[in-house]
């Protein structure tokens, strides 16, 4: 479909203004004009963003701007704890992992595989570091694993080898690590707070769901489910505990397909997945807890937010069972202005849901014991984006709608949040291109929602995730298909995070920017499917003032209010994932430059500024992604012939009274 010409700065705001106006119904017209008004007052400002652009890069190398340096912070293997043992990256393409005594070894090292993160200041120069550890590589770790995988024995060669489902296990999980400044950030080992959490730590089941049959059978007084996996986005909370976003843990159980089901665990699985053969990593082989058939209700203790006090490395961490039950990637918490608690959640996963929770009790800054179980109580709620631009959060309780009865099939609030997906198909949520992580703009209040990709739009009426589903495009979702992805603007009623309606808008349209494929604004109406190429950059009009991006994974803000987005997935040119900036208002509205790019076959995870603004925190995952450990295609961080190690990375400026956006 055309497009006229680029219209001037001035036409495209009186235009964005207009139309919220039109979308805003009138109770709420005052409160979302002061959110405009404060947004583009500033229009004839320059960007503080001032770091020199970075070019795309091909090298096995972090790059960052001139005047910033990269630091590595802490490796996967890193001993933790002061008798833990160091790994010998080069000794990995010899079989080191592959002996019995590697698993307790990397007990008590940083795990692998580093995704989101949580930082939390305990004076100037120190900080605990949160990390997820969200999946195991094999084929990075173990040699033979890929020449089993090529002979269809990945099943034999675990049965020979049960010591890798060991490592894997240990691999993964949570660190929970202390770090120190002098020149620069490094991690302290052996202090008091660093912590593993392993795929075996006890955690406890809280919430709507702690005695629901299926996750508490005994009817035991503590429910207890062992480990965290798939541990994927992050957040931190007003109350100082980190939250972590279970996500693809289907991917770890196996052999569903010799499970006898009853109703109620074949309904509590069929939307979320259930693995009717092998697993992905081939546990069920040496573990029997995640044979499906042996234990068809194990996996349904995963999939959930875990909450964990960094502070207190003997705490037991909690399944957040009222935050519901999907593939989660983050939790991104906010105060309403009532000061209850909101965490935004993204379901990773094609045309699922976003979501939302709100605590029931108010943060208490006074006695940290009030907001201790804030999370066990509140509504879950789920996102409509409608056609006009704007959106409703329906509420996912128990009778309070005729679709969440028991004459419906839930019988109960853990009914709700176990069958989290169905509950919101039920009230008919809005299906949307792999929704993934969330920030709030400290200055606006508006929220902003990542979603990666979805290569499935326009395939017809056709069965996703266990239920029958339209693909076609809609204004949330207008491109088919997604391969770049998107970023959605969300501005709640009133500005309040604790609002059940919001108004919405694309904020950018991934891709790469160019003078054919750059439009300066979307159609007002949704008609036709948007071409896959075409991006839009928050209304940026100099495609040569643009770099290009795709699939939006993490994203963060600075203290400025400028966003901040980390990619996982294909370039365009076949470059590098990396990091990149943007203002989000203002006269530079999305004009996105890189700011870092990552070694060969890294994702960009974490996105977690310093408190005073000094320092940007990102983890590199599965660097050399495409390789084996016979065979790397990485060797960053260590170089020469050490394998590839995922890990944590500190970029500062070089002259410390430069500040990120500044």
């Amino acid at each position: 479909m055309g497009f006229e010409a680029s219209p001037t700065l001035p036409i495209l705001l009186a235009r964005r203004l207009n139309r919220r106006r039109l979308l805003a119904g009138s109770a709420e017209l005052a409160a979302l004009s002061v959110v405009v008004r404060g947004s583009y007052a500033q229009t004839a400002a320059p960007s503080n963003l001032t770091f020199p652009r970075v070019a795309p890069s091909r090298a096995d190398a972090v790059v960052v701007p001139d005047g910033y340096r990269a630091d590595v912070v802490v490796r996967w293997g890193d001993p933790l704890f002061a008798d833990s043992a160091a790994l010998d990256a080069r000794a990995v393409a010899n079989g080191a992992l592959l002996i019995p005594e590697a698993a307790a070894v990397q007990a008590g090292q940083f795990g692998y595989n580093c995704d989101g993160i949580g930082l939390f200041a305990l004076d100037d120069t120190r900080q605990l570091l949160c990390v997820n550890h969200e999946f195991p590589m094999p084929a990075l770790l173990f040699p033979g694993w890929v020449e089993a995988r090529e002979a269809r024995a990945i099943g034999t060669f675990v049965r020979e080898q049960p010591a890798v489902v060991a490592y894997m296990q240990a691999a993964v999980g949570l660190s929970v690590v202390e770090l120190a400044r002098d020149a620069r950030w490094g991690y302290v080992r052996g202090s008091r707070y660093n912590r593993r959490i392993t795929a075996h730590t006890a955690m406890e089941i809280a919430g709507p769901a702690r005695n629901h049959v299926l996750l508490n059978p005994r009817g035991e007084a503590m429910p207890l489910a062992f480990g965290t996996l798939g541990n994927c986005a992050a957040g931190t909370t007003p109350w100082r505990t980190y939250v972590t976003a279970e996500e693809n843990v289907d991917d770890y159980f196996g052999n569903g397909g010799a499970a006898k089901l009853d109703a109620a665990t074949d309904l509590a699985h069929r939307r979320f997945g259930f693995r009717q053969r092998d697993s992905a990593y081939r546990w069920e082989y040496a573990d029997p807890r995640f044979d499906s058939a042996v234990s068809p209700a194990e996996s349904l203790k995963f999939g959930w937010i875990v909450e964990l006090d960094p502070f207190d490395p003997a705490s037991r961490p909690k399944k957040r069972t009222a935050l519901g039950r999907f593939k989660h990637e983050c939790a991104t918490t906010v105060l309403a202005r009532d000061g209850r608690a909101v965490v935004y959640m993204g379901d990773d996963q094609q045309f699922e849901y976003f979501y939302k929770f709100v605590s029931r009790g108010r943060f208490d800054p006074e006695r940290p014991e009030a907001n201790r179980d804030l999370l066990d109580d509140g509504t879950l709620y789920v996102a409509r984006f409608d056609e006009d631009g704007r959106g409703e959060w329906l509420p996912l309780v128990h009778g309070a709608q005729r679709e969440l009865t028991p004459e419906r099939g839930f019988a109960s609030q853990g009914d709700v949040v176990l069958r989290c997906r169905e509950a919101a198909d039920r009230l008919g949520a809005t299906p949307l291109d792999r929704p993934e992580d969330v920030a709030v703009n400290p200055r606006t209040g508006n929220v902003y929602v990542a979603c990666t990709q979805n290569l499935g739009r326009d395939e017809g009426v056709v069965e996703v995730g266990g239920r029958t589903i339209d693909t076609r495009t809609d204004r949330a979702s207008p491109r088919a298909p997604n391969a770049a992805g998107h970023i959605l603007e969300l501005i709640e009623q009133s500005a309040d995070a604790a609002a059940t309606s919001f108004n919405w808008e694309i904020f950018l349209l991934a891709g790469a920017p160019s003078t054919q494929r750059l439009v300066a604004a979307l159609p007002s109406e949704h008609g036709e499917s948007l071409a896959a190429e075409l991006t839009y950059f928050g209304g940026a009009t100099d495609a040569g003032e643009l770099s290009a991006f795709a699939n939006p994974d993490n994203l963060g803000f600075d203290s400025a209010g400028n966003l901040w987005i980390v990619t996982d997935g294909n370039q365009p040119g076949d470059f590098n994932d990396g990091c990149f900036a943007c203002p989000t208002d203002g006269s530079e509205r999305g004009q996105v430059r890189q700011f870092m790019s990552g070694p060969v076959g890294a994702e960009v995870c974490g996105c977690e500024f310093t408190a005073d603004g000094n320092a940007l925190f990102l983890t590199l995952q599965h660097p050399g992604e495409a390789g084996s450990a016979t065979n790397p295609q990485s060797h960053w961080p260590d170089g020469e012939s050490a394998a590839p190690r995922p890990s944590v990375v500190a970029i500062e400026p070089e002259a410390r009274s430069r500040r990120f956006g500044s």
